[in-house]
């Protein structure tokens, strides 16, 4: 192994990094859970990057109903559409990086869309995030960001089971050119099973560390014919949605989320209506930095919700301060409801209070001023705890 990359320091000093092994597997193990971005979702779908739920390290796979675990998948992960995603981490030492992985990998996902209940994942994710000390619903509200109900989401990962939509990622320092060739194959026979491969290389020099990751195996025409399927503009169409409002709400309060839906659109927001199990929802999107921000949700049951959980992760709304500013308005509003972790949560106001004039307006000023924030925030200014992050 052997290559080379350039830090360019803000005193102008060219910093060499060299390229080096990993010390162990284990240690390659041990990175991707901790900082689940090295699978670089944002190379699988540039369009709807892929972000990453760990459910647990070393998942076991049976081979029949009620087994004992026959295998062990390194990782397993859910990405925000409910799909499991396999990951074996080899290092390019490793021989059966070159063809033994490939069989093994396939055993593991031909077994488990079989003899995976939903429950045992779900049971293994609570088990993983009581163990770290964290809260499941906590750790599953962040990840989902209001674009799903919790209940929704397992319903789906057992949907994608059932239906073989799972993604096997192999892993490893360097990638053999027999394995990429096998990897493209894969990827561009299988349907609706993806199969790719990443490099994540390590460069090390003036006491620091990078980490770049590649994605590979992951032919132009497969990627279109599954990008389709993973977006979030997913669910019912506007019509339907519109329906269900007329059916269960007062005619001043239909015509209030009709108001809601034209202001979202005339701010430039893309129109996204789903249906869950709980109800129908309009929660629409805003094209940013390449990527989508989801400020508002507009609830069939008749409830407007503030995406806190979801702004907190975008810029300003990093920012404690600018959160604060945020509930300070939403609290000029009458009825508000709101809870001790609302700056992360979700304040909700009653569509029923909308139907005043005034009160509407004062929400329309609101989410006019957080649309603005947000396209004119500098994605560039980072939070200091990032810069620590980044040192460390």
């Amino acid at each position: 192994m052997s290559g080379r990359i350039y830090l360019l320091g803000d005193d102008d000093k060219l910093i060499p990094m060299e390229e080096a092994k990993y010390d162990t597997e284990r240690l390659l193990q041990e990175l991707l859970a901790k900082y689940p971005d090295l699978l670089a979702g944002e190379q699988m779908n540039p369009e709807e990057p892929r972000r990453w739920l760990l459910v647990t390290r070393e998942m076991s796979v049976p081979d029949e109903d009620e087994g004992a675990g026959r295998w062990s998948v390194d990782h397993l992960f859910l990405d925000q559409d409910a799909i499991p995603t396999l990951v074996e981490v080899k290092r390019s030492t490793d021989t059966r990086i070159r063809r033994e992985v490939v069989g093994q990998m396939l055993d593991y996902a031909a077994n488990a869309v079989v003899y995976w209940p939903v429950e045992q994942i779900q049971s293994k994710f609570q088990w993983r995030c009581e163990s770290e000390g964290g809260d499941p619903e906590e750790e599953l509200a962040g990840f989902l960001r209001g674009s799903c109900a919790p209940d929704d989401f397992w319903v789906n990962v057992k949907t994608n089971l059932q239906a073989g939509r799972v993604r096997l990622v192999f892993v490893s320092d360097v990638i053999p050119t027999e394995l990429r060739r096998v990897v493209e194959f894969l990827n561009a026979q299988m349907d609706p099973a993806e199969v790719l491969a990443i490099e994540v290389r390590q460069f090390v020099g003036d006491r620091m560390k990078t980490l770049v990751p590649r994605v590979l195996g992951q032919t132009e025409s497969a990627r279109q014919k599954r990008s389709a399927t993973t977006s979030t503009d997913f669910g019912i169409e506007a019509s339907e949605f519109l329906r269900q409002v007329d059916e269960g709400r007062s005619k001043d309060e239909a015509n209030t989320i009709r108001r809601l839906i034209d202001w979202a659109r005339n701010a430039g927001l893309r129109d996204n209506f789903n249906q869950r199990a709980k109800g129908s929802s309009f929660t629409p999107a805003l094209d940013h930095d390449g990527g989508r921000v989801f400020p508002v949700s507009v609830q069939q049951k008749g409830m407007v919700v503030i995406q806190l959980r979801w702004l907190k992760d975008h810029e300003p709304f990093v920012s404690i301060p600018k959160r604060n500013e945020l509930l300070r308005r939403l609290q000029e509003l009458p009825e508000l409801r709101t809870t001790d972790s609302s700056l992360e949560g979700y304040p909700k106001i009653p569509v029923s209070v909308l139907k005043d004039e005034a009160q509407f307006q004062k929400l329309k000023a609101i989410l006019d001023w957080i649309v603005e924030e947000i396209r004119t925030s500098d994605v560039m200014d980072i939070s200091q705890d990032a810069v620590v992050r980044a040192e460390e």
